[in-house]
This record gives structure tokens, C-alpha cells and sequence, in this order.
């Protein structure tokens, strides 16, 4: 089984807890995924923050519109500085997903750290070289972008409120 990387990091200019409240808060996961990937959350929230052990259940459809069940566990939590999460059940053969969050000047330093691996041996490798790894580059580009506008919006929120 190959195991893949993908590392991503992104400056938010916003405070440690606010930055840290929104992605410690699964629900709203469904802010920043891309309408194409067509992600819906089956267990109910209300609200949690994650926490070691957490399991959440999704439907996504990541590609040619093909259900999958996805399980999560939340693995470890770091409060205000980081979490991973770890697939129990879906379409790869590995994921493991941390989300580390770092002070730095005017705001924080959001690092993805993904390593996944897919299952079907060399069939696996083949459809990872022809197709998966540029649709998670442009998952996470596309979310990127979904978090730049998600925080300007709320800044502008704060903006109006004072």
C-alpha cells in the first residue's frame, strides 16, 4: 500500500480561539467543503466541539456521484492547537487528516497534514496518479478559498456590529 501526503497551509487573520472554535466545531465543516463533493452529516452535532473519540458519520459523494459512508474518530485533541481525525470507514485505505493552528503575527498559521493511501494496490496507485490526488489538491484549494471568504465575511460582521 503507497501512502500519499498532502500539506497545506493558510494564514487567517483572526484570533487563535475564534479560528479555533470554528474548525473544533464539525457542523461547520459544511461551510467550507465544495457543493460538488455533495457531503451530509448523519450524526447530529448540536453544536460539539471535537473531543478524543468523537465519531461522526457523513454520506459524501466524492466522485461520479457514487455514495460512500465515511466514518470518522477524532484521535487526538491538542485544545487550541491542534486535532486529527482518522477514517474508520470509507473509500481510502488510509486517512489520517491533522489540523494544527499557530499563533503567528496578525492572526494563525492553519497547517493541513493528510496522509491517505487508497485501496487496490497498484489499481489504487493508478487511479491516486490519474485522478485522486488532483481532486484532494483541488478540495483543499477550493476549501482554502471557502475559509478566506468565511473569515472576510465575519470581519466584515464584526465590522458593521461595532
Amino acid at each position: 500500500m503507497s501512502i500519499y501526503r498532502l500539506r497545506k497551509e493558510q494564514f487567517i487573520p483572526k484570533d487563535i480561539e475564534t479560528v479555533w472554535m470554528f474548525f473544533a466545531t464539525p457542523e461547520n465543516l459544511n461551510k467550507i467543503m465544495p457543493g460538488d463533493t455533495k457531503f451530509e452529516f448523519l450524526t447530529q452535532m448540536h453544536g460539539e466541539h471535537v473531543y478524543r473519540g468523537m465519531k461522526i458519520e457523513y454520506k459524501i459523494r466524492p466522485f461520479l456521484n457514487i455514495p460512500f459512508l465515511w466514518v470518522t474518530e477524532i484521535k487526538e485533541v491538542m485544545n487550541r492547537y491542534r486535532f486529527t481525525d482518522i477514517q474508520l470507514k470509507g473509500p481510502f485505505a488510509l486517512w489520517e487528516h491533522t489540523h494544527t493552528f499557530t499563533t503567528v503575527d496578525g492572526g494563525v498559521r492553519m497547517t493541513d497534514d493528510l496522509r491517505y493511501a487508497l485501496p487496490l494496490g497498484p489499481l489504487g496507485n493508478l487511479v491516486n496518479a490519474l485522478f485522486m490526488r488532483r481532486r484532494l489538491h483541488n478540495l483543499f484549494d477550493d476549501r482554502e478559498k471557502a475559509v478566506k471568504q468565511y473569515f472576510t465575511e465575519l470581519n466584515k460582521q464584526a465590522y458593521v456590529a461595532d
